[in-house]
């Protein structure tokens, strides 16, 4: 299994952006589907996005599209998730999972390693 490593959380205000890097150790992450899920307080954790590190394509949850971008970066080994106009709602811890299936289920019972997750918070 690959080793994630999700950072980048922190505070923010209402509106502005975020980058939230996963890293990869142990293994690459080539052949393998990264997908991002949060999880806010009292809640389950559900699916945000992912990419495919082979083809680059992308899958988005209909909450977040146009909002949020994944994309991966193959010298460093790291994918990264972009949030833009970030909103109350958006807060959550945020997690990398990573899984060999290309078409992976868009649920975490799916992923088969995790990252220890980052905290995202919005303030208004």
């Amino acid at each position: 299994q690959v080793q994630l490593v999700a950072s980048g959380g922190g505070l923010v205000q209402a509106g502005g952006p975020l980058r939230l890097p996963c890293a990869a150790s142990g293994r690459t992450f080539t052949r393998y589907t990264v997908g991002w899920f949060r999880q806010a307080p009292g809640r389950e954790r559900v699916f945000v996005g992912r990419i495919s590190w082979v083809s680059g394509s992308t899958l988005y949850a209909d909450s977040v599209k146009g909002q949020f971008t994944i994309s991966r970066n193959n010298a460093k080994n790291t994918v990264h998730l972009e949030m833009n106009n970030l909103n109350l709602e958006d807060t959550a811890v945020y997690y990398c999972a990573a899984d060999r299936l290309l078409g992976v289920a868009p649920l975490p019972s799916a992923y088969d390693s995790w990252g220890q997750g980052t905290q995202v918070t919005v303030s208004s």
